[in-house]
């Protein structure tokens, strides 16, 4: 066998020629799109390997699509802190299998207009962009997106009517944390948020504050649906120690909650170290609920009460609206629900035992 110019990369006809086929039959030994003899398929895989011909180029395949093969994922936050939180995670890993019929590949982005490295939205080469969350912030990210007349879906956000959205209960499934609270004879209650607007500030809030995280605000109004009186604090992101923080400030005052709203379980579990921290119990002392339904190394003997939200077929529904859309098809907006799963971390408060 011989091999081409190494200056010159390997083509299919090149390959056919070596393994004396057509080139259309050298080809869909590569595709898979139509079948062909084991022996004529080892035939032109042994000619690809003797000329150093790993498979068609994509570029070239791009082209011919008028694509780049790429979905953009656009987060608010820093991606290292991003990847930080489990349900950032189930998602993407779903996002990459609702776009894997596409042949795509997903590109990181953050929308910052200060970022001096790194693609940036409004010059990345991408097919579709796909939002997670729609704060303020994220709303300028839209009106990038669309001003490029790119096709964008948004998780967990209210972009408008014409934007396919993959929507969760949220509002439903925390009040019916709260309601398990209520049911159990808990009164004290402070509601632990996720952040309340792009400047993430720490501490409590008022009922008139503006909250325009879609998600904190639907999750918060389910709390005060059955606690409408109940102090809320605001954390600045998803984190263990975010949680462990505000569950020092919360447990620090002479009218100590007997329970915690959190928006997010590792949000809970920071409470729980602060409530062990300062020598309480869980759930005798301070009853405990979270939100995500992940799985927390080291939360043993607790079983989180909490709602389980499924991350992942979130992901894979964002996907497959991006592969809708760009195959010529009209996208659905997806509306998934939680299920509630009560742990040991709940139950009645101290003065009901």
């Amino acid at each position: 066998m011989r091999r081409t110019d190494e200056r010159r990369r390997a083509t299919i006809a090149d390959v056919a020629r070596e393994a004396g086929v057509s080139a259309s039959t050298a080809s869909v030994v590569f595709s898979g799109k139509t079948p062909v003899s084991d022996a004529t398929r080892a035939r032109v895989l042994e000619a690809a390997a003797a000329l150093g011909y790993t498979g068609p180029d994509p570029r070239a395949a791009s082209l011919r699509r008028g694509r780049s093969g790429i979905v953009g994922v656009v987060f608010e936050e820093h991606l290292g802190t991003a990847f930080l939180d489990p349900v950032k995670t189930l998602m993407m890993d779903g996002l990459t299998e609702g776009v894997a019929g596409l042949g795509a590949g997903l590109l990181l982005l953050r929308d910052d207009e200060t970022a001096e490295t790194g693609p940036a939205l409004t010059t990345a080469p991408i097919d579709a962009a796909v939002l997670i969350g729609c704060s303020p912030l994220m709303r300028r990210s839209l009106d990038t997106v669309r001003a490029r007349g790119i096709p964008v879906v948004v998780i967990e956000g209210d972009a408008g009517g014409d934007i396919p959205r993959i929507g969760l209960d949220n509002r439903e499934a925390q009040r019916h944390a709260a309601r398990h609270l209520r049911s159990l004879g808990h009164e004290n209650v402070v509601i632990l948020t996720l952040p309340v607007n792009a400047d993430r500030p720490r501490g409590f809030f008022g009922p008139d504050a503006e909250v325009t995280v879609d998600v904190t605000r639907d999750r918060l109004a389910g709390a005060r649906d059955v606690y409408p009186h109940a102090p809320a604090y605001a954390a600045a992101g998803s984190f263990i120690d975010e949680g462990l923080a505000a569950g020092r400030v919360l447990l620090a005052g002479p009218d100590r909650p007997t329970a915690v709203i959190a928006q997010s379980d590792l949000l809970a579990v920071g409470v729980i170290r602060a409530a062990e921290e300062a020598g309480l119990r869980v759930p005798d002392d301070l009853s405990v609920t979270g939100f995500d339904g992940i799985v927390v190394d080291g939360l043993a003997p607790y079983s989180l009460t909490t709602l389980v939200q499924p991350a992942a077929d979130k992901g894979r529904a964002a996907g497959l609206a991006v592969a809708s859309m760009l195959e010529g098809a009209s996208p659905v907006s997806m509306h998934f629900t939680c299920t509630f799963r009560e742990g040991n971390t709940s139950g009645p408060p101290p003065a009901a035992q």
